[in-house]
């Protein structure tokens, strides 16, 4: 994906890493698959949202 955003699309690093995947994939051509709950919860296991201290 990355050498295609690279070379086909002609994408600078900072364009190609701050595209969604919904974004990435139109520009390829492709509609992106929703998400259906069960991926969304295994998403929400492995990368736990965490509270950070600001203060």
């Amino acid at each position: 994906m990355i050498a295609f955003g690279y070379r086909v699309l002609r994408l600078s690093p900072d364009a190609f890493w701050a595209m969604t995947p919904r974004e990435l994939a139109a520009a390829i051509g492709r509609p992106a698959a929703p998400m259906d709950r069960g991926r969304m919860r295994s998403l929400m296991q492995a990368f736990p949202d965490k509270e950070t201290d600001h203060g």
